[in-house]
């Protein structure tokens, strides 16, 4: 509402005079200015009114507040309670309801802000605070989203498996590529050392030999192969040793290399176990291959080579073999293996004539010792 005001004078007044005082209002011996309103509160070294001046008839707006009446506001106080009358504690104005609530507004927006910023403050990495805790149906939420999903699983599980299949594969051909050799040809060696010794020592006689058992030692200089030869062409007792096998009893039954006509045929790993056939597609007619026994050196010399043929075709082995270009009985080798490398589809063959048989007290023939 609208302060009360006193009587203004006449315009005579206005300009320096001062109002007659009348009894008993407050106002009567202030001083006025030129314009006939009411000094500045405390002006002219007058001591201070009860309370604040009553605001201009021009101006009838409300005040804006102070920080003392906020913090009167603030603080729930009331013209009652302070003990005042138009004024709060201390001269300073009593506010209405209207600044109290914009007081009590502004004061939980500034707490609202620091509260946002401590939970801020705690959860940011540099301020090392501790953040809010959270709610159950919050913390649930976010343990859900930090889940991985079905598909993040699957591809998980699946990435593993090509992985652990890799390494598996990798250990595989690692194994079959070097291990294998390595394993054959310790083996393979130590076999032909020990035919070697058994002759030297007489404890080995000519004969019939049981599968799986050593015999005779296959020399062929061109590829720098020395490699034993045992009974039979059994995978696992004979091949991958790193042995080369013979068509025995059982195997087509070809002939031994001191029978007087016939064809002595073996087979041999072209890749891993030793490979000792890798490289028979590079032998040359001409080429010597050299069977030592424990009684003589049976010297062949290489004639012909079929490229590839069916894993069938068994007729390479007989006494006259079919492809090889020989005309009748004689004595003959045969080699076989697989083809191409790395496969077992089709077969290689080399065949050979005998030229040399040399007792071996005569000494090594000229094809080991050039």
């Amino acid at each position: 509402m609208t302060a009360l005001r006193p009587e203004r004078e006449s315009s005579a007044d206005r300009y320096g005079t001062e109002a007659p005082a009348a009894s008993g209002d407050p106002y009567a011996a202030a001083p006025y200015d030129s314009r006939g309103s009411v000094a500045p509160y405390g002006s002219r070294g007058s001591s201070p009114l009860p309370y604040p001046p009553p605001a201009d008839d021009e101006t009838v707006a409300l005040r804006v507040a102070d920080a003392a009446g906020a913090a009167v506001g603030g603080r729930g106080l009331s013209p009652g309670s302070a003990g005042l009358s138009g004024s709060g504690a201390a001269g300073v104005p009593y506010e209405g309801r209207a600044a109290r609530r914009k007081a009590a507004r502004s004061r939980h927006s500034r707490h609202s802000r620091r509260r946002g910023a401590g939970a801020a403050a705690g959860s940011s990495p540099e301020s090392g605070g501790a953040s809010a805790p959270l709610s159950r149906v919050e913390a649930r939420r976010q343990a859900r989203a930090r889940r991985p999903g079905p598909g993040v699983v699957i591809s998980r599980i699946v990435g593993e498996l090509f992985i652990t299949t890799g390494v598996v594969m990798l250990l595989f051909v690692t194994y079959q590529l070097w291990w294998t050799n390595i394993r054959a040809h310790a083996q393979a060696g130590s076999e032909a050392h020990q035919l070697q010794d058994d002759w030297a020592s007489g404890k080995r006689n000519p004969g019939t030999f049981e599968p799986g058992q050593g015999f005779a030692i296959l020399h062929i200089p061109a590829l720098d192969v020395v490699v034993p030869i045992a009974e039979g062409t059994s995978k696992t007792k004979v091949l991958d040793k790193g042995m080369v096998g013979h068509y025995g009893k059982g195997d087509f039954d070809t002939a031994m290399p001191d029978a007087r006509t016939g064809n002595f045929g073996l087979a041999g790993h072209r890749n891993t176990h030793g490979e000792p056939f890798r490289y028979i597609n590079r032998l040359r007619p001409g080429d010597p291959i050299v069977v030592e026994t424990q009684d003589a050196y049976y010297v062949y010399k290489t004639t012909s080579m079929l490229p590839v043929t069916s894993p069938g075709n068994t007729a390479v082995l007989n006494p006259v073999p079919r492809g090889s270009g020989f005309t009748g009985p004689g004595r003959y080798i045969t080699l076989t293996t697989c083809t191409p490398e790395f496969t077992s589809k089709y077969r290689l063959i080399v065949w050979g004539r005998m030229v040399e048989e040399r007792p071996r007290s005569k000494g090594k023939p000229d094809a080991l010792v050039s």
